[in-house]
């Protein structure tokens, strides 16, 4: 790929902030419904899985009190547990009501829409398929909206295996924070394959998804190296480093400072930084402070769009007087 001639130039080492980066609005309401409940209602908290996918932000509220567990049988009853942001299927929900105890769902809002829409269809006799990656909690929990009948898709080899016949009843929706150019390769070869599917009303790719992708296809071509801020797990970082490597710029992911290296940034006159939708923006400044001591001192924001969405708190819960972060 063609880079940008003023990386060419002779020009003083800096360091380019994607934007957006960061956290989004069902990551912040997740986190700040865990850290309310807290001071609310005393620790222990319990959040059942990782409340969202990022090992600094798990850390740091479980210092606070959270117990990250696995099985609602862990928790004691009447304790208070914390369903994360990437939904649960209905059987978690009758079991946590069944161990009695007292619920705050801190799903995302724009998952919950897709739950919606998976209900829907199989009311109206759809053959569901859901393009997303085995084994991520928001696809179980998704698929677990109802008892049978969602296929997961995962590549185009899947959708060559269909055998549906074309007249068949089939409907498709997504997981939130997929490629957006790759589930668009998928996507057309479902419609190819199924000329009368019907899609999601609107996208199921959340805003900060498609926003942070977009912000990596503006940086990329401007930088030399990309360095994105996120943990292992997160789909959405991963898709954003798969997306800065594709666009031919040399990408590492970290989600703490100590992981970074100096040979990384050796003869590196722009370095371009982004972070996932579940990383905080703390890290994101502990990162760029480590990478300013190897070489790089200025920093500059790139233009892009400004989120201003706000997703409300649970009934139950006071709203914070300051926003957490």
């Amino acid at each position: 790929m063609e880079k940008n001639p003023s990386l060419n130039q002779e020009v003083e080492a800096e360091i380019l902030l994607a934007q957006p980066r960061g956290f989004c609005a069902g990551v912040d309401r997740a986190i700040t419904i865990v850290n309310q409940a807290l001071l609310q209602f005393g620790a222990p908290i319990y959040v059942r899985h990782e409340i969202v996918h990022n090992a600094y932000v798990v850390e740091d509220l479980r210092k606070r009190g959270a117990v990250f567990i696995n099985e609602l049988r862990e928790v004691p009853t009447g304790a208070t547990v914390v369903f994360s942001a990437h939904g649960v299927s209905p059987m978690v929900k009758d079991e946590a009501n069944q161990l009695g105890l007292k619920i705050f769902d801190a799903t995302c809002p724009l998952v919950t829409k897709v739950h919606v829409e998976v209900l829907k269809l199989h009311r109206d006799g759809y053959k569901i398929l859901m393009i997303g990656h085995a084994g991520h909690p928001e696809v179980e929990g998704t698929m677990g909206q109802i008892p049978h009948g969602i296929v997961l898709i995962e590549s185009l080899s899947d959708v060559e295996h269909l055998t549906y016949p074309r007249e068949e009843k089939i409907a498709y929706v997504t997981q939130t924070t997929l490629s957006v150019d790759e589930t668009f390769e998928i996507v057309e070869a479902l419609r190819n394959k199924y000329p009368l599917i019907t899609q999601p009303k609107k996208q199921d790719i959340c805003y900060a998804t498609q926003n942070r992708q977009d912000a990596v296809k503006f940086m990329a071509p401007q930088v030399e190296l990309v360095i994105v801020v996120g943990s292992p797990n997160s789909s959405n970082s991963n898709r954003l480093r798969e997306l800065a490597e594709k666009l031919g710029v040399t990408t590492y992911m970290v989600d703490d400072p100590s992981q970074l290296q100096e040979q990384w940034f050796k003869g590196i006159k722009r370095v371009g930084l982004t972070a996932g939708a579940s990383a905080p923006e703390n890290l994101a400044q502990e990162i760029i402070n480590k990478i300013k001591e190897f070489g790089p001192k200025q920093v500059r924001s790139l233009p892009g769009i400004s989120e201003s969405i706000v997703f409300p708190l649970p009934k139950g819960l006071n709203k914070p007087q300051t926003a957490l972060n």
